[in-house]
């Protein structure tokens, strides 16, 4: 019988038999979105104690935001072909699906308990949860989930009723919920993005060597743990910021 410990290791995929596994070139391309999510929460968490100043309408970090969430959203087609160009392993998918729920209720019960007037609904862990069960059916034909993933691309740019639809408007509209959020991902043009993932998995980039300059320890360790740095990351980040704030304060 395992131990706790095995099976709590088991659970969150820090097993050696899983890691081995894997691939080093998703998990280095996942690691840089992680990375960069990082970044660009720890200059919100400046911005929030007046440590720096700016808009999250300016061009530039409307940018930042839109490369993070296409590296993930790319990832997790790519992924999905990988997990499933041998038949689908249902065990393997409902356990993966299943931590996604849990861990996008989490996110959501947190912010409502500490923030309610701001709650997250329908934030990046509750799109990719969607998004796996979309791609699932087409994650092992993946010219036709390119040429999917290409139209609902083209509907976004060239019909504006797709362009101008709202999650975020709808969700509020129809079902009360808070007009602002923490964050919300709109089902277009991300959904058209996650389509577009499968054919680099078809194009085996997940066996492609990489220059050892991206060969890092650090973006692999990311990468492949990117669910339990995403849920702790923020909570990390803005309580050393805030430490920081207290020791300026003390000092000066």
């Amino acid at each position: 019988m395992k131990s706790l410990s095995q099976k709590w290791i088991s659970w969150t995929g820090y097993n050696k038999h899983t890691s081995t596994q894997r691939s080093s070139s998703l998990d280095i391309y996942r690691g840089i979105a992680v990375l960069l999510m990082i970044v660009f929460h720890l200059c919100w968490d400046l911005r929030e104690f007046d440590y720096i100043d700016y808009s999250l309408r300016d061009p530039f970090w409307v940018g930042f935001r839109s490369v993070i969430i296409t590296l993930f959203m790319t990832a997790v087609g790519w992924s999905t072909y990988i997990s499933c160009q041998n038949g689908y392993q249902w065990p393997n998918i409902f356990k993966r699906q299943f931590k996604l729920f849990l861990a996008a209720g989490g996110i959501s019960l947190a912010t409502y308990l500490t923030v309610p007037q701001n709650w997250i609904f329908f934030g990046i862990l509750h799109f990719i949860f969607l998004a796996s069960w979309l791609v699932l059916p087409v994650a092992r034909k993946p010219w036709l989930s390119l040429a999917i993933g290409i139209g609902l691309l083209a509907a976004y740019f060239g019909i504006d009723s797709v362009r101008n639809f709202s999650l975020h408007t709808y969700l509020t509209g129809e079902f009360g919920f808070p007009q602002r959020t923490l964050d919300i991902v709109n089902l277009f043009p991300w959904i058209g993005v996650v389509f577009l993932g499968p054919i680099m998995g078809h194009f085996k980039l997940h066996k492609m060597r990489l220059p050892s300059v991206l060969n890092s320890k650090l973006l692999t360790f990311l990468g492949r743990h990117a669910l339990p740095v995403y849920l702790c990351h923020q909570l990390v980040l803005y309580t050393l910021v805030a430490l920081f704030s207290q020791f300026v304060l003390l000092v000066f």
